[in-house]
């Protein structure tokens, strides 16, 4: 096989031949992955979720000082 043509599918190969080789490769890839705790899961959703609010409220008082500096403009 030349360097080319090395990871492409041939020509040759039918569809059905294709799409298993597709779902065998991507069995094989997620056995690969680490997957995490239950106690990460939770604790990077609470990050999330804190990161969200604050930035909000950020957000949100930003909003509001605009538009009080706009409001007395017009």
């Amino acid at each position: 096989m030349s360097e080319e043509n090395k990871g492409k599918s041939s020509p040759k190969q039918g569809i059905t031949a294709r799409i298993s080789r597709y779902f065998r490769d991507m069995k094989g890839e997620l056995k690969k992955v680490v997957w995490p705790a239950k106690k990460q899961v939770i604790n990077n959703t609470i990050v999330v979720i804190v990161t969200v609010v604050i930035a909000s409220f950020f957000i949100g008082g930003f909003d509001m000082i605009l538009s009080a500096i706009v409001n007395l403009l017009f």
